[in-house]
C-alpha cells in the first residue's frame, strides 16, 4: 500500500471531534479509512499532574502519550497492524477494550494535542480545525463527562474553568489559523462535513 492520505482533526473540548469521527466513519469503510484517537494515549491516572487543590488535569499535552501515539502511527505506514487498550477515562463501570487499527489509504488522527508536537503534525497532510463556541463547548462537556466519564457537575466546571479553557488557549486555539479546514459547528456541521467527505472520497480514488 502507498502511503496513506494523513488527516489531523482538532478543537477543543466538546467541540464535535467524536461526533465527526462518528459521521466519517459512517462513510468510509474500516479497509478506507483507520481513525487513531488520542484520547486512547492518556498516561495512567496515578503519573498525572495534580493542580494546587489536589485535582489532577488531564487537559495539557503531557497528559497524552504522544510519543507512542507517533509510534503507532509510524506502524501504519509501515502497514503494520496497531492494538491498544482502550483508555476508559477511570470510569469504573466500564470495561476496557482491546482495539485494533489496520492500515488503510486514508488516516485519522483525531485529539485535543494532534497539532501540537510538530514532528506529528509534519506527518499530516490535511488538517482539520472543529470550531464552537465556548457556551456549547461548555454543554457539550457536561453531558459527556457526566454520562460517560462519571464526574459530578462540580468537578467538570472546575476542569473546565481551571484545566480546559487555559489548556484550549495556550496548547489548541493557534491552530485555528493554519488549519486547511475549519468546520463551524455551531451552525454549518453538515456543509463542513460535506466538504471534508467529499475532498476526501476524491483522494481515496486517487490512491
Amino acid at each position: 500500500m502507498d502511503n496513506p492520505f494523513i488527516i489531523g482533526i482538532t478543537g477543543g473540548s466538546g467541540s464535535g471531534k467524536t461526533s465527526l469521527l462518528r459521521d466519517l466513519r459512517r462513510q468510509f469503510s474500516v479497509d478506507e479509512l483507520c481513525i487513531l484517537s488520542l484520547d486512547d494515549y492518556y498516561i495512567e491516572r496515578e503519573k498525572q499532574e495534580v493542580d494546587e487543590k489536589g485535582i489532577r488535569n488531564f487537559d495539557r499535552p503531557l497528559a497524552v502519550d504522544l510519543k507512542a501515539f507517533y509510534q503507532d502511527i509510524e506502524r501504519l505506514l509501515r502497514n503494520e497492524e496497531v492494538t491498544r487498550k482502550e483508555y476508559t477515562f477511570n470510569n469504573r463501570k466500564k470495561t476496557p477494550k482491546t482495539l485494533t487499527f489496520k492500515p488503510a489509504p486514508l488516516l485519522a488522527l483525531e485529539g485535543l494535542y494532534v497539532f501540537y508536537d510538530p514532528v506529528i503534525r509534519e506527518k499530516i497532510d490535511l488538517k482539520v480545525f472543529i470550531h464552537a463556541s465556548p457556551e456549547l463547548k461548555v454543554i457539550r462537556r457536561i453531558r459527556r463527562d457526566e454520562a460517560e466519564r462519571n464526574y459530578p457537575l462540580e468537578d467538570v466546571l472546575y476542569r473546565y474553568e481551571n484545566h480546559v479553557l487555559p489548556s484550549f488557549s495556550r496548547d489548541i486555539a493557534r491552530f485555528h489559523e493554519t488549519s486547511d479546514i475549519v468546520i463551524n459547528n455551531n451552525s454549518a456541521y453538515d456543509t463542513g462535513l460535506d466538504v471534508l467527505t467529499g475532498f476526501l472520497k476524491y483522494k481515496l480514488q486517487e490512491s
